[in-house]
């Protein structure tokens, strides 16, 4: 199948999340992504991540960033290095990097430093927190990032500690964030011969994440506050409900979805409930909303409500990793393949990209080896 990003190369020096995860998504569409590592530091520093390891160099974490893209190894420190390095800029459109705000000028991989190599080259810095500003030196990660940006402080329950996403959700939301950033300014130089440097920061993505409530504080003076149930600051019934055998997570964002989860579930009289009737009124009167609503979802099971709710209601039971996998409907859209790996007989089981070209996901392959593609790149000169 075409892949619209075909043809474009792109050149990353880049180790574990953020950074590998954008050049992941450019890999899966096409993009000829080829790894800059060196042999002397064991390549990205995440390839011997545990706790699956699979032989030296490689690790199941490793596999789940790294899908289509190549490896050349060389020591872009050394004169040997930093020349084969112009080489493949010559015929590159992007060079990528996820390091400290301070690493780009000093490894000469800005558009100042490569413009001469090539005028047309983008130069994508993603840092923990940019560059040009006081912290440009610090290293830095996703979950501080959800502590410093206020979002921990928006997560859990109003009796508990702060508590962060359970993954590490502001390294993919700031990897996608380049990876568009980076492609717009490829369209650019496309267009005009003329390259740049985009740079995107961990935490501005995570700041920015703040969204609505932001805009409120900075306009209304109001402060938002965790809610029981995680329920939304503003829309009722938005919550975690408890079913007969687990929880839900109900999403009544409209007066039409609580009209017709009291219909579906046989309960007019809540609908009818002056204390319940429109969505100011339920907000008003969230607590004793909250009783009713517990009350009624404790009645059935979660499969139950799913079952009653599907195609009119928005729900979805809350699954542990497994069922979450397992889900049936995961099938059905294909979001799971298996790529060969040369340690594992059955192949690797992954997720699949989650993008379609025509209807049609892309299929996948395995990270490559550390310096695999270094011949065939680089060859004997």
């Amino acid at each position: 199948m075409r892949r619209p990003l075909e043809g474009v190369r792109v050149l990353t020096l880049e180790h574990f999340g953020a950074g590998p995860y954008a050049t992941l998504l450019m890999a899966e569409l096409g993009a000829e992504v080829i790894k800059i590592e060196s042999l002397e530091m064991g390549g990205d520093a995440s390839r011997p991540t545990g706790p699956y390891l699979l032989g030296d160099h490689d690790s199941q974490y490793f596999q789940t960033f790294s899908r289509h893209k190549k490896s050349v190894a060389l020591e872009l420190k050394t004169p040997q290095g930093r020349a084969d390095f112009e080489r493949l800029v010559a015929g590159a459109e992007v060079v990528v990097g996820n390091l400290r705000g301070d690493q780009p000028v000093k490894l000469g991989i800005t558009f100042e430093a490569l413009k001469g190599v090539n005028p047309a080259i983008v130069c994508g810095h993603l840092s923990a927190y940019g560059r040009g500003n006081s912290r440009e030196a610090w290293p830095g990660y996703d979950y501080p990032m959800q502590a410093e940006c206020g979002l921990m402080s928006l997560t859990g329950e109003p009796d508990g500690p702060p508590a962060r996403m359970g993954v590490s959700i502001i390294d993919f939301m700031t990897g996608s964030t380049f990876a568009f950033a980076v492609v717009s300014a490829l369209l650019s130089a496309r267009a005009t011969g003329v390259g740049c440097d985009v740079d995107v920061s961990l935490f501005d993505v995570a700041l920015h994440q703040l969204s609505y409530p932001a805009v409120w504080a900075m306009n209304a003076g109001h402060r938002t506050e965790r809610l029981p149930g995680g329920a939304h600051p503003s829309l009722a019934p938005v919550q975690r409900v408890k079913t007969l055998d687990g929880y839900g997570q109900l999403m009544c964002m409209t007066q039409k979805f609580w009209l017709d989860l009291c219909d579906l579930a046989g309960r007019p009289d809540l609908a009818a409930d002056p204390r319940f009737v429109d969505l100011k009124a339920r907000r008003d009167n969230l607590a004793a909303l909250t009783a009713e609503i517990d009350a009624l979802f404790a009645s059935r099971t979660s499969a139950d409500w799913a079952a009653l709710l599907g195609g009119r209601v928005p729900f979805g039971p809350v699954n542990d990793l497994f069922g979450a996998l397992d889900n049936p409907f995961v099938a059905e859209v294909a979001m799971r393949d298996v790529v060969e790996h040369p340690e594992m007989a059955g192949g690797l089981h992954m997720l699949a990209a989650p993008i379609r070209i025509d209807g049609e996901r892309m299929p996948g392959q395995r990270s490559p080896k550390l310096g695999e593609d270094t011949e065939d790149l680089l060859g004997g000169g």
